[in-house]
């Protein structure tokens, strides 16, 4: 995969420059309390160009909804936010991702350590299907690191209970994670993400293949995760954006049309655009 910088418009090149405006970036973010800033991303799969200098700043401990029509770059962009599609052949970027002011692209950064700090649940739910309920969330911390048994087991606990699932699996945690329901399985996987304690969780449209109760179990469960984390979802259901999001972002062939509060959105879109796909024009 490759990754390309793209230096800013009007500025001076060379190492001194580069680092002052670095130093710029963080100070600007941290002042706004700003947790991600993306700047001038655009991504390629091969020849095909999916996104197109993208802008956008997520607010930490905030939920940030990503909305479009379907092939419009919502899950490349999430994916872009930690590095996960660099993983594809052929997968190309260029701009910057800031994280607290610091480029997770910029040469050194190793993107293992990126998704640390940036966990991911995706669409469907991806248990380890080999697994136990145990293991699933003992996973990831066991491959950063040697940690004490007693130790592991306190933080598999925490993660569970974090995602709202200890209850319910507690007495059952040597059984094999797919035989819990699809709604059980999703949580786990959000459970699964926490467990290594990132700072950012991106939701790949966390909800798609439930039943309503589940998705209301999962949307609770948001609401409730964003007290300590920073959060985007990709949802192509535009109630759901409405009922859990801070700020909502409208992303139309590859670029973004609109980002502002939720509640202005879809009350009060500034965008023909926005406003068409959000009464069902299109989409």
């Amino acid at each position: 995969m490759e990754v390309v910088r793209v230096a800013e418009a009007g500025a001076a090149s060379g190492p001194a420059s580069t680092g002052e405006a670095d130093t710029r970036e963080r100070k600007e973010i941290m002042a706004n309390s700003i947790k991600l800033s993306v700047r001038g991303l655009s991504a390629w799969y091969g020849d095909r160009k999916v996104l197109h200098g993208v802008n956008l700043e997520v607010g930490a401990k905030a939920i940030t909804a990503i909305i479009g029509p379907s092939g419009c770059g919502k899950s490349t962009l999430i994916r872009c936010l930690n590095r996960m599609h660099e993983v594809v052949p052929g997968a190309r970027v260029e701009g910057s991702v800031y994280v607290d002011g610091a480029d997770i692209y910029a040469p050194g950064v190793d993107p293992v350590v990126v998704r640390r700090r940036i966990g991911m649940v995706f669409q469907r739910p991806t248990p380890f299907p080999t697994m136990s309920i145990f293991d699933n969330v003992a996973s990831g911390l066991r491959l950063g690191g040697r940690l004490p048994k007693s130790q592991l087991a306190e933080r598999v606990e925490q993660a569970l209970r974090a995602a709202a699932l200890w209850d319910e699996v507690k007495d059952r945690l040597n059984a094999p994670a797919t035989a819990l329901s699809g709604g059980q399985q999703q949580r786990l996987c959000i459970a699964r993400a926490l467990a290594v304690d990132p700072e950012v969780l991106l939701l790949d449209e966390p909800t798609s293949a439930l039943d309503p109760a589940a998705t209301a179990r999962i949307e609770d469960l948001i609401t409730e995760l964003k007290q300590r984390y920073t959060i985007v979802i990709v949802t192509h259901n535009m109630q759901q954006a409405a009922r859990v999001a801070d700020r909502t972002a409208f992303f139309l062939n590859g670029e973004l049309i609109e980002y502002g509060p939720t509640s202005e959105i879809f009350t009060r879109p500034r965008d023909k655009r926005t406003e068409d796909y959000i009464t069902g024009r299109f989409g």
